[in-house]
């Protein structure tokens, strides 16, 4: 199922960046083709796997395992629904919020019975999901309050973007990134233990500030700061050689947590109205999104395609998606940074960055092909 995922993920990132170059597309289409189609069941998929890892627990059930696809379905819906007008959105929202909230039912109990008590990381995909609920509720409530139809528009997008995406991405970078490099990080857990609440408040105060209040919005991000300078510290005091990287996995995953900083600025500047929306979701897709899911891809992907044991398959495979990681990742993020800024020439740098690893995954079907028909380790 993971695998699927990140087939469609990297379809739906190849054609956000295409379709608006090859045929004219509100931006909201394109939008929602990279975030609902391609990260939202991915995050999904990406949980599954964590979740029993956090709750010392057995794999999900066929049912869980079988939400990523109805999430997938909704993305698609909600896409078209921009692509070519209509009012389906509300049912991708209705058919997204139902597995959500099944989701995270799933979630508590694995937490109410894990073996022991379960990793900090876990309440983090918590409020993830809580906020990804609260913001599908947005959207039926623009049918019953169509007078505060933007101003829910802006809530249901700073719930996504800083709450259900940005709160799975730095808990889960936090477990991932010492995995990558081999090299436990000793406070990870104390860290993801104090800092979820100025994260998750951060994230409501900016969501309520850009609905309807826009001061709030300032003592928002800097609450968000705080669990990221804390991160940060504590990167460059482990892990300071391997991010520097121009191959592997490390840089890829140290540049997306730069990215979500640089979306966090970008996204004052929207607030004081010096960057437009669609720029500063651009910036987050590109900057953030981009160099998150190549990095995060190159590491948990092999152990999706060939669970159990691993072996020098496994080395292999993260080898090749990781090559040029630390390149890619700062054509993401300067692509990001300028088509942020308004200037669409950045877009070549990300779409090269992209292609390059497209090209990757491709290589590495074959290999895992050729692999298969050899004798295992």
């Amino acid at each position: 199922m993971q695998v699927l995922l990140v087939l469609m993920a990297a379809a739906s990132f190849a054609g956000a960046v295409a379709l608006p170059l090859l045929h004219p597309l509100p931006p909201s289409a394109h939008i929602h083709l990279a975030l609902a189609v391609g990260v939202m069941p991915l995050i999904f998929g990406a949980m599954i796997h964590f979740v029993p890892v956090l709750t010392r627990s057995a794999i999900a059930p066929l049912a869980v395992r079988l939400m990523p696809l109805l999430l997938l379905a909704a993305g698609v819906l909600a896409f078209f629904s921009f692509a070519a007008p209509s009012q389906a959105y509300y049912l991708a929202a209705y058919i997204a919020l139902a597995a959500a909230v099944a989701f995270a039912v799933w979630i508590i109990r694995r937490a109410v019975n894990a073996v022991g008590k379960p990793h900090p990381c876990l309440n983090w995909y918590l409020g993830a999901i809580a906020c990804l609920i609260l913001a599908l509720a947005a959207v039926s409530a623009m049918a019953l309050w169509p007078e505060q139809r933007l101003a829910l528009k802006r809530l249901h997008l700073h719930l996504n973007t800083l709450g259900f995406i940005g709160l799975t991405a730095i808990a889960t970078l936090q477990v991932l990134l010492p995995t990558a490099v081999g090299r436990p990080d000793p406070q990870a857990g104390t860290r993801l233990h104090h800092d979820l609440k100025w994260a998750l408040a951060g994230t409501l105060l900016i969501s309520i500030g850009a609905a309807w209040y826009k001061p709030l919005i300032y003592p928002g991000a800097l609450l968000w700061t705080i669990p990221l300078l804390r991160l940060d510290k504590a990167w460059l005091s482990l892990y300071f050689h391997e991010i520097r990287q121009l191959h592997g996995v490390s840089s890829s995953l140290a540049a997306a947590l730069i990215g979500f900083i640089v979306a966090l600025l970008f996204g004052l500047l929207h607030a004081d109205g010096i960057l437009s929306p669609t720029d500063t979701a651009h910036a987050f897709i590109l900057a953030f999104l981009f160099p998150l899911v190549t990095g995060a891809v190159s590491q948990l992907l092999p152990i999706w395609a060939r669970p159990g044991m691993q072996s020098a398959w496994h080395a292999q495979v993260r080898q090749r998606l990781g090559a040029g990681g630390g390149y890619r990742a700062l054509l993401f993020l300067a692509g990001g940074i300028l088509l942020g800024l308004g200037w669409r020439g950045g877009l070549a740098l990300p779409v090269a960055a992209l292609a390059a690893f497209l090209l990757q995954l491709a290589s590495t079907a074959r290999f895992r092909v050729r692999a298969a028909s050899a004798p295992h380790e």
